[in-house]
Order: C-alpha cells, then sequence, then structure tokens
C-alpha cells in the first residue's frame, strides 16, 4: 500500500505551513489562503483550514536504520516525545524503529525506518532523506468494521492486532493504523485519539484508492 496523497485539516494553518516549510525544509508543493501542500518524498501532504480541528497520528518513511541520524537532526530543529527515557522506540515485531514529535498542530508525528525496507543511500540525514508516507492513525468506535470496509474495498489484509483494541491493516509500505478510540490513546504520550477526519489517495499493485473518513465513516470517493 503505496500512501501518494493525504489531506488533513489543521486550526493553525500558517503554523503548520512554517513548521513544515521552514522549520524540517520541505518542499511547499502549493499554497492558498485556505491550505497548502508539502511534497513529503513520493508522497503529497496537504493541510487545510478548519476551525477546531482534532489531532492525527501520521508517520513517514526514513531510511533503513537511520534512525539515530533522524533523531539527532530532528534535536536541532524540535523536540523529541520520549517513550519514558527511550527517544528512539523499538518494535522488533516490525522489524522497525522510531522517533516521535509534534507538528505545530501537536499532531503525532512519527519517523519510522524499517530494517528491511528502503535501503539507506547516504550516512547523512536531511529532509531530502525522508521517503513518503508511511501510516495515517484512525481512531473509531468499531475497530474490526473499519478493517472490514479497507479489505473488502481495497484488498487491504491486516498487519497486526486484535480487531477490539487495535488492527493495523495494510503492509510495510503504508498502513492505517486503526485503534478503538475508548479503549487506546496514541503512543508514545498518551495523548486522547480523536476521529479526525482526512482523504486519502493510495495504491495497492497496479490498483488506485480514493478513500475518505469523517463522522467515524468511511467511504470511497
Amino acid at each position: 500500500m503505496k500512501i501518494e496523497y493525504l489531506k488533513l485539516y489543521s486550526s493553525n494553518l500558517e503554523k503548520q505551513k512554517e513548521f513544515y516549510g521552514d522549520l524540517l525544509g520541505l518542499a511547499i508543493k502549493s499554497k492558498s489562503e485556505k491550505s497548502f501542500q508539502v511534497q513529503i518524498g513520493y508522497s503529497v501532504l496537504e493541510f487545510e483550514e478548519k476551525e477546531r480541528a482534532t489531532n492525527y497520528h501520521i508517520a513517514f518513511h526514513i531510511p533503513a536504520r537511520q534512525e539515530e541520524q533522524a533523531l539527532e537532526w530532528l534535536l536541532q530543529r524540535t523536540m523529541i516525545l520520549k517513550d519514558g527515557d527511550d527517544s528512539i522506540v523499538d518494535f522488533p515485531g516490525w522489524k522497525a524503529k522510531s522517533v516521535y514529535f509534534y507538528d505545530a498542530d501537536k499532531n503525532i508525528v512519527e519517523f519510522i525506518s524499517r530494517r528491511h525496507y528502503f535501503q539507506e543511500e547516504s550516512n547523512l540525514f536531511s529532509e531530502k532523506s525522508i521517503v513518503g508516507i508511511s501510516e495515517i492513525g484512525l481512531a473509531t468506535d468499531d475497530v474490526e468494521e473499519k478493517f472490514r470496509f479497507l479489505n473488502s474495498n481495497c484488498g487491504l489484509q491486516k498487519f497486526t492486532g486484535d480487531y477490539e483494541r487495535f488492527c493495523a491493516t495494510g503492509d510495510d509500505e503504508g498502513l492505517f493504523i486503526v485503534i478503538n478510540k475508548n479503549m487506546k490513546d496514541w503512543i508514545p504520550t498518551g495523548d486522547k485519539a480523536f476521529a479526525s477526519p482526512f482523504k486519502i489517495m493510495f495504491s495497492v499493485e497496479q490498483a488506485s484508492y480514493q478513500v475518505g473518513f469523517q463522522n467515524d465513516r468511511l467511504e470511497l470517493l
């Protein structure tokens, strides 16, 4: 599952544009009074202005085994969200390590480095090293329902989880992190999860899909 486009909503559009464009140094692809798009590797991330937008969890791929370099790069720009005393969070079952931070909207953003994916081309880390969007968090009242929708309409498979509290849906290249918002919060901070709306475009093998999430409902667009 390759995430090619993701649209989120922001109550702090100008600060978000400064964060992604000026602080992280990512290319602003287009902008208007009500929205802007930023290039994230092979993906496009769009923010549209919305009053009282609620928070998200999103993740970006970085090259294999570059979590230490990414951590040092981020420490020069923003605060790191730790898991206890750990600045780098290990996911041995996923063969991955992650670093977390807030953007200007206090969305929880993750850099994830998978051991067997996206081999590094350079020892140096910069904004140009970010490969693409890896994950979007989907907080809901019904985890199994959302999995069944993505499975039956888009052919996505369960990556890991139990259908009750948590079900990562997709594959190493791209995932919906589906959680029960009444039973689970976002790691590593424990921030409350909201059913925040989004629009997404992704491809699975040769097929492309557009999906919207709003009012705790998924639909094909």
